[in-house]
């Protein structure tokens, strides 16, 4: 097959597009940096550099492929983010339609179900919304769950404080994911043509925030670590006296309060997905790489 990937050498592209390769599929990676070229041709692929907000580009880029993998990448510096979830889907539905590629894999989020209340994830629900009317097309939404590498954005508070703390903590569960396996139900996802499912949630470990506190502690020789469950104005302060512009400060809060209240993780589950490959423990040992190393 001819398989389209956006998400250049992240965390996802990267060994996605190693294991279609390696399937024996060709492989054309979108990459916005011309530096990458080199890297992603090394891995078996076709470079393709531009950017995924060059609507006539990525109509090129998709001619004559026979499936697709459509994720928008994070971008913080973007003042709004539904905005420019908005509109980025705005370019794949341009594309898509024009391109006629058949096979659709659309990288979106847990509590994308809801249209609203979920912050940032309502980006999600809007894409997966305008993605579902386009006619012809064979399409998956994935929704993975919380990525595990956003743990590490809690380290400069447990060094500095001793302690986890969000909106949400404690007895609340968090459905984590490794990019891995995400790659590898992408992979799957990606080559079927019969048989396919709307959604596809997936996860590779589900604990609560107290449990997840305890074994990254241990990991990094804090075994007494726990995460607290803050007040959303101390929350608010913390983010904006790091810099953070208010409107994302109050969606991440507005995110963190439907992780919190379980509002997010509703429809996940009613259909929860096996578990993945890599397990809270074996990521442990990689935060704890990062945290000694920062």
């Amino acid at each position: 097959m001819k398989i389209i990937v956006t998400g250049s050498l992240g965390h996802i592209g990267s060994p996605l597009t190693e294991q279609l390769v390696k399937r024996g599929h060709a492989v054309t990676l979108i990459s916005s940096n011309p530096d990458r070229q080199r890297d992603i041709e090394t891995l078996g692929a076709k470079a393709a550099i531009g950017s995924l907000l060059d609507s006539e580009f990525l109509e090129q880029v998709f001619l004559g492929a026979d499936a697709a993998f459509c994720m928008i990448p994070p971008d913080f510096t973007q003042p709004d983010q539904i905005v420019y979830y908005e509109s980025t889907g705005k370019i794949y539905d341009h594309a898509i339609r024009k391109s006629s590629v058949e096979r659709i894999v659309h990288l979106s989020s847990y509590g994308a179900h809801l249209p609203s209340a979920t912050g940032i994830i309502t980006g999600s629900y809007r894409v997966e919304q305008m993605l579902n009317k386009i006619p012809a097309i064979n399409l998956t939404h994935v929704r993975p769950g919380f990525f595990y590498y956003n743990l590490e954005s809690f380290i400069g508070m447990i060094k500095t404080a001793g302690f986890i703390g969000a909106v949400y903590g404690g007895n609340d569960r968090l459905p984590m994911v490794s990019p891995l396996d995400i790659a590898d139900a992408v992979a799957e996802e990606l080559t079927l043509v019969e048989e396919t499912r709307p959604i596809r949630y997936v996860v590779s470990d589900d604990r609560t925030c107290d449990e997840v506190a305890t074994i990254l502690g241990k990991a990094i020789g804090m075994p007494d670590l726990k995460w607290l469950t803050l007040p959303e104005d101390e929350v608010m302060k913390n983010l904006r006296d790091r810099g953070m512009r208010q409107e994302t400060a109050e969606k991440l809060i507005e995110l963190g309060m439907a992780i919190h209240n379980g509002k997010l993780r509703a429809d996940f589950d009613e259909h929860p997905p096996a578990f993945g490959r890599v397990s809270l423990e074996s990521y442990a040992e990689e935060f704890a790489h990062v945290f000694h190393r920062n």
